[in-house]
């Protein structure tokens, strides 16, 4: 389930300048509405010793990872915005600005950006950061001994093939330029209209080689002794109870005003909500069973997320080789119903892949039935399933398998996928079971489903923006080679395939063009065609529903679901 992510143009100037305006007139790519503003401003703060914030992770679990370079899910990426840094990151508006860098410039070939570092950066620890960190932390995260699953963010730079193959051992000294103590080169294959976004995912965070040097693959739990450049640095970490961070006297950005923030390990989703309501928390979710009463509750806050939840079906795995029967599975869902029963009206069905508020989001989008409508078809849906079964030889439903629906061990996720399966029954007469893993298996599982005949067959999964480029949404999932292509979309031997590898070079298309307009034309054609072929079905865009104390000033929910380092040092506590 990974999610949060956003990006930007690299025909620099007038493209940033586009996309910051069309943020704008988006209403700042998802940024607060509504009753999303913070409570108490103006309020004196709170003494020293109050100044803390508690932040928990509504899961059963440990958090997935925290070294940068293998964060892919929310939970450590919303850490690492406030104890890792970059050369350039994302404002509260989600518009790429220096962070590291003091300033970058950009080759007229588009193809060589240079960064010059601000002066006197420090890791937590004092030590001093030059250049060769920068370059040093970027190249790890593209070793294949790193076993990053996020490399794929970087690779435009100019031998990430080579590298992924183990054709070469490092990238620096070609690529990634380090020619004196403040100056970065990184040198990319072709140009791109998002490179620069791309390299504010946290996988392009600047780590401490000391200190992986010392504890290799445990290093994380080392924090504390230096490894960090951010608002806060890690004063103690436990796999059990969870992560606090300080504020770290060697940032070279505005202090924070709060003196700890407790990342807990809070239980599920209903048990962090409790914790909440019992003073335990200062922020929590909200199970949509509790939705309606926690409006009128004192710090409600929502916002729409830049987010989609949807199913995926995997091409090499009958009956799924079939379009017919893919948009069969699809039509068979009434989505406003799932929404309405499970989700308790929570959040908003859809057909589309990019969300609202969003760079080249299409509001027209039809689903497979050639409608805009999101209750369904049954009707088409049985239609559909009778002639993709027949295309396949299968006499009748009664010879299909039972089929697999691997999903999180997490309870909404079940109940959904209850639901779903529940209308597949009665819509399609289909018969679909449960694999419920653990959050890392099931990760695991699903990457493994790429290029695998006998890889799981359906899955439950969302995904969030990293950056404002529609190329995180299409081509990060549906482009020829990328790794996040688990439902094998273009790689498959459907009747279909050829069609969809003419959509995989509409992607390339638009991802190399610097004209704004022609790319996102590009991308909502090719978001419509794999909508069509049922790429994904979208089931929903979430909103961003949430309690936060009320004391808590200055913290302001967004569309990505992520406050910025300058938006951390602003949050404190009223008296």
């Amino acid at each position: 389930m990974p999610q949060r992510k956003m990006w930007m143009p690299g025909l620099i100037t007038t493209l940033l300048l586009l996309v910051a305006m069309l943020l704008s007139a988006c209403g700042g790519g998802g940024a607060s509405s509504g009753n999303s503003g913070s409570a108490s401003n103006g309020s004196a703060p709170a003494p020293d010793d109050k100044q803390v914030f508690r932040w928990p992770q509504a899961a059963n679990s440990d958090f997935v990872s925290l070294d940068p370079g293998l964060i892919q899910y929310s939970d450590g990426n919303y850490i690492a915005r406030t104890i890792f840094s970059g050369l350039v990151a994302l404002d509260a508006k989600g518009v790429v600005v220096d962070q590291l860098a003091a300033s970058h410039q950009v080759s007229p070939d588009g193809l060589t950006y240079t960064f010059t570092l601000r002066d006197n950066l420090k890791f937590s620890d004092g030590t001093p950061i030059t250049s060769q960190d920068v370059i040093y932390s970027i190249n790890r995260t593209l070793d294949p001994a790193t076993k990053s699953e996020v490399a794929f963010y970087f690779d435009l730079i100019k031998g990430y093939d080579e590298i992924q193959a183990g054709k070469v051992k490092t990238l620096i000294g070609s690529s990634l330029l380090a020619p004196d103590p403040k100056t970065v080169k990184i040198v990319i294959s072709k140009p791109a209209g998002y490179f620069l976004a791309a390299l504010t995912y946290t996988a392009s965070s600047v780590v401490n080689k000391k200190l992986i040097d010392k504890y290799s693959t445990k290093w994380t739990d080392h924090m504390e002794e230096g490894g960090t450049v951010g608002p806060f640095k890690v004063q103690s970490y436990s796999h059990t109870t969870g992560l606090t961070v300080v504020p770290d006297s060697n940032y070279f950005g505005t202090k924070p005003k709060l003196k700890k923030i407790e990342f807990l390990l809070s239980g599920d989703l209903d048990t962090t909500y409790k914790g909440y309501q019992a003073g335990q928390y200062d922020y929590t979710p909200i199970p949509p069973v509790n939705l309606d009463a926690a409006k009128s509750a004192k710090g409600f806050r929502t916002v729409p997320e830049l987010n989609t939840w949807y199913l995926a079906l995997n091409y090499l795995t009958p009956p799924f080789n079939n379009i017919k029967v893919r948009q069969a599975f699809a039509l068979a869902i009434n989505k406003d119903l799932l929404n309405k029963s499970v989700n308790r009206g929570a959040h908003k069905p859809t057909n589309n892949i990019i969300p609202p508020n969003f760079p080249a989001y299409n509001p027209n989008i039809k689903g497979p039935d050639g409608t805009t409508s999101t209750s369904g078809n049954p009707d088409k849906a049985k239609q559909l399933l009778q002639e993709g079964l027949q295309e396949l030889g299968i006499k009748s439903v009664a010879d299909l398998p039972v089929l697999t629906f691997t999903n999180r061990n997490q309870k909404l996720t079940q109940d959904i996928a209850s639901a779903i399966i529940q209308q597949w029954q009665d819509n399609l007469g289909v018969k679909v079971k449960q694999d419920v893993l653990e959050l890392a298996k099931f990760n695991d599982t699903i990457q493994a489903a790429q290029n695998n005949p006998k890889g799981a067959q359906i899955w439950f999964a969302g995904w969030g923006a990293d950056y404002s480029d529609p190329q995180d949404w299409l081509s990060v999932f549906f482009a020829k080679g990328v790794s996040n292509n688990q439902s094998n979309y273009g790689q498959n031997n459907s009747p279909a395939a050829a069609e969809q590898q003419a959509v995989q070079k509409e992607l390339q298309q638009a991802d190399a063009s610097s004209n704004q307009e022609e790319r996102f034309k590009l991308y909502q054609d090719a978001e419509q065609k794999i909508v069509n072929d049922v790429g994904w079905i979208p089931l929903y865009h979430r909103n961003i529903n949430r309690l936060i104390n009320p004391k808590v000033v200055s913290y302001e929910l967004n569309g990505y679901d992520q406050l910025s380092a300058e938006q951390w040092a602003q949050v404190y506590i009223a008296q």
